[in-house]
């Protein structure tokens, strides 16, 4: 049986992947900085949380790390913890680095220090991408980022690739487009769009207001995109992967469709607030996906407007049992 730690378990890719390593016969051991206080909300949604290994570690603390690592001396490490919202990153921009940058290299560190054969699965983002323009990103393409949470993952990708080539180390970085669910919290747009539309749908009256709505996207479904940084770790050689559906959409049509399934035209709902326009933003984002299809044999199966129908079932489904007090699991196609 093969043992995997993730660190960042109780975000939504680490649930996600928690349940899909569990079903591939994985023993799963999951790290949170205070294990014994942490709410993992997200493992009991999916009906995990009982089967799931909890340990307690701090990623930007070397001994932390290293004690952990050596405790559980796991065949294979998913590193998806850190400051994930690239928005709050430039509210907190040492965080945002120190949770990001420095714990992927204490994890690094570890595994040379102790020789580990241990396999490193580091996530990386599109937003190291910067703006494209209408040229596909793939993973040649130069890094440009343009907020402090894409500096932090650019330097965690480097450092990676360093420890990769300088001491033969098996670390992959998987560079993952936006991908949704129903686990996303509202601080992301996706899913603030989602239950505020519900809301508006349930005779609310209020207004979705958003920032900047003709940013352009490459919009997936998490559950789909777990599986890739799966197989990245059972690839013969450690290479790194662009992970998206290779179609881009703008916001708008994001929110289009989400009302359009409840019935409603977003104009009517829908308002513009300079005031949540960030910084820097990246005007569009397109992905060329064909290494992962190449070599990985995945392709993702559902676009965005799969993915927006999914979510506004799910959050539909949320309402119902706070209404009707009758828990209900979440369905087979939005935990796989």
């Amino acid at each position: 049986m093969k043992r995997a730690l993730i660190c960042g378990i109780s975000g939504q890719d680490g649930t996600y992947l928690a349940k899909f390593l569990l079903d591939k016969g994985y023993e799963v051991c999951g790290a949170s900085r205070d294990a014994s206080v942490a709410g993992f909300h997200n493992l009991d949604r999916v009906g995990i949380r009982r089967r799931v290994r909890l340990e307690s570690m701090a990623l930007n603390d070397f001994r932390s790390v290293l004690q952990v690592l050596t405790k559980i001396q796991p065949n294979e490490i998913y590193n998806l913890a850190g400051q994930s919202s690239v928005g709050l990153s430039f509210e907190q921009p040492v965080e945002t680095l120190e949770s990001i940058a420095v714990g992927t290299l204490n994890l690094l560190e570890v595994m040379r220090f102790q020789s580990l054969s241990t396999k490193l699965y580091n996530a990386g983002s599109s937003e190291c991408f910067g703006d494209v323009g209408d040229i596909p990103a793939d993973e040649t393409t130069p890094f440009r980022p343009r907020s402090p949470y894409a500096v932090a993952k650019s330097t965690a990708f480097w450092e990676v690739a360093n420890y990769r080539e300088a001491y033969g180390l098996f670390g992959c970085s998987g560079i993952l487009f936006n991908h949704e669910s129903p686990l996303r919290p509202e601080r992301f747009v996706t899913k603030k769009i989602v239950a505020t539309a519900c809301r508006i749908a349930r005779g609310s009256g209020e207004k979705l207001r958003l920032g900047n709505i003709s940013i352009a996207r490459d919009w997936g479904w998490a559950p789909e995109y777990v599986e890739a940084m799966w197989k990245m770790l059972q690839h013969s050689e450690p290479e790194d992967f662009v992970i998206a559906t290779g179609e881009t959409h703008r916001l708008h049509e994001f929110i289009a469709v989400v009302f359009s399934c409840l019935g409603l035209d977003w104009q009517h709902h829908v308002e513009t607030d300079p005031y949540l326009f960030r910084p820097t933003d990246l005007a569009i984002g397109k992905a060329n996906p064909s290494k992962a299809s190449d070599k990985l044999q995945w392709i993702a199966k559902y676009r965005m407007a799969d993915v927006a129908r999914l979510m506004v079932e799910a959050e539909l489904a949320k309402a119902d049992v706070r209404d009707h007090g009758v828990s209900q699991p979440i369905s087979e196609e939005q935990a796989q």
